[in-house]
């Protein structure tokens, strides 16, 4: 099962996509970051990170996907602008016919090191660990990303059994 993970940005959203083999090991397949230029209008940002986003779902064509939650942030302005991110990502992923569901950052933290309180180089080392990567993966958003897709890999045989017993 081919999975992607997304860490949500205007200025630069993280993707990783991870593949659960037959044998249940996880395996690298791709990761990245899409940026797009601060002095671009917010319109025409959010148009690129769209239809870059379509194109990495229409190469990969993964079959499920992991997104950020939003979580409260002291500044608004950024709360608002990765929320706009955010629903472009929904969008694309939802006219690719990719199922998606979205994990806090304590339940990412939580899925890949054990510990909901994990420091970042924690998460990064656990992901380098996991996917056998010679180095940490970089940017941090595409580290992020990776994260995402591994907490959903793991998290998905119990969401299936929750969703069975309602």
């Amino acid at each position: 099962m081919l999975t992607i993970g997304i860490d949500p940005g205007t200025a630069t959203t993280g993707y990783g996509f991870v593949q659960l083999t037959q044998n249940g090991e996880l395996e690298l397949v791709d990761f990245g970051v899409i940026t797009t230029p601060s002095d671009m209008p917010m319109s025409d940002r959010l148009q690129q990170l769209h239809s870059q986003l379509s194109q990495l779902l229409v190469l990969h064509r993964p079959s499920s996907g992991a997104v950020e939650k939003l979580y409260f942030q002291r500044n608004v302005s950024t709360a608002i602008s990765v929320g706009q991110a955010r629903g472009v990502t929904l969008l694309a992923l939802a006219e690719a016919g990719v199922q998606v569901a979205e994990y806090t950052p304590r339940e990412i933290k939580q899925a890949i090191v054990g510990y909901g309180g994990a420091e970042k180089k924690q998460i990064q080392q656990m992901v380098r660990t996991l996917l056998e990567m010679e180095s940490i993966p970089q940017p941090d958003d595409a580290a992020d990303a990776l994260a995402i897709a591994i907490c959903h890999l793991h998290s998905m045989p119990m969401r299936g059994l929750l969703e069975d017993s309602s």
